[in-house]
């Protein structure tokens, strides 16, 4: 029994962390929440990105996997070259795809 209070609790401990970090570029992407955001903008591409939303048997927090999606969508975008993502879908499995855009100009 000890060794299963200790293991659930490691499991609760690692879904609460964030494992996803921004790229020096990431940290500089906006994120847009509506397409009106984006109306002047160029769409350069198209990002899909996903991560873990489960850790054996129990869901992670979906307000961080949320949140690590968009760092990891801020991440590629800035790969790409652009400086502003808008999701495209909803979360499914941890999966989200984004719109690349730039909108300023370099």
């Amino acid at each position: 029994m000890k060794v299963l209070a200790t293991a659930f609790l490691g499991i609760l401990l690692v879904s609460g962390c964030t494992w996803v970090k921004p790229t020096p570029g990431g940290d500089k992407v906006r994120v847009a929440l509506s397409p009106a955001e984006v109306a002047g903008c160029i769409q350069i591409g198209k990002a899909t990105v996903s991560l873990l939303d489960r850790v054996g048997a129990f869901k992670r927090d979906q307000k961080r996997v949320e949140d690590e999606l968009f760092i990891l969508g801020r991440n590629s975008a800035a790969e790409m070259g652009g400086d502003t993502i808008l999701p495209v879908s909803e979360i499914f499995q941890g999966e989200r795809r984004f719109a690349v855009y730039r909108c300023r100009s370099n």
